[in-house]
């Protein structure tokens, strides 16, 4: 995996817990999809089988243009009011839009 792409303790434990409900072998999926009213957004899943070209961090798979995306980000889990949700600070967003979910490079 990228070493520039930090994981908190908490984002690592939300996963963890998040794949005690999937089948065993599972994996989590962060990617970079393009969409939403700033141009790009994050997109969390459940993968069964890493492609070939995945970067794996134990149970994490990011796809190499993903992880470009995402180098010198730290990814974490945070609860607000607007309720829990995975927290991604990338140092290469330009902008984000009002919701928080889409950003701009």
């Amino acid at each position: 995996m990228n070493k520039e792409i930090k994981f908190t303790d908490k984002a690592i434990k939300h996963i963890n817990n998040l794949l005690l409900s999937k089948d065993k072998g599972s994996f989590f999926r962060i990617a970079i999809k393009g969409g939403g009213c700033s141009g790009f957004q994050y997109d969390f899943s459940f993968e069964k089988n890493p492609e070939a070209d995945d970067l794996k961090f134990n149970n994490i798979l990011i796809d190499k243009k993903s992880a470009e995306l995402l180098k010198g980000s730290e990814v974490d889990f945070v609860s607000e009011l607007i309720g829990d949700s995975f927290k991604i600070s990338n140092p290469q967003s330009k902008s984000s839009c009002g919701c928080g979910v889409s950003f701009s490079l």
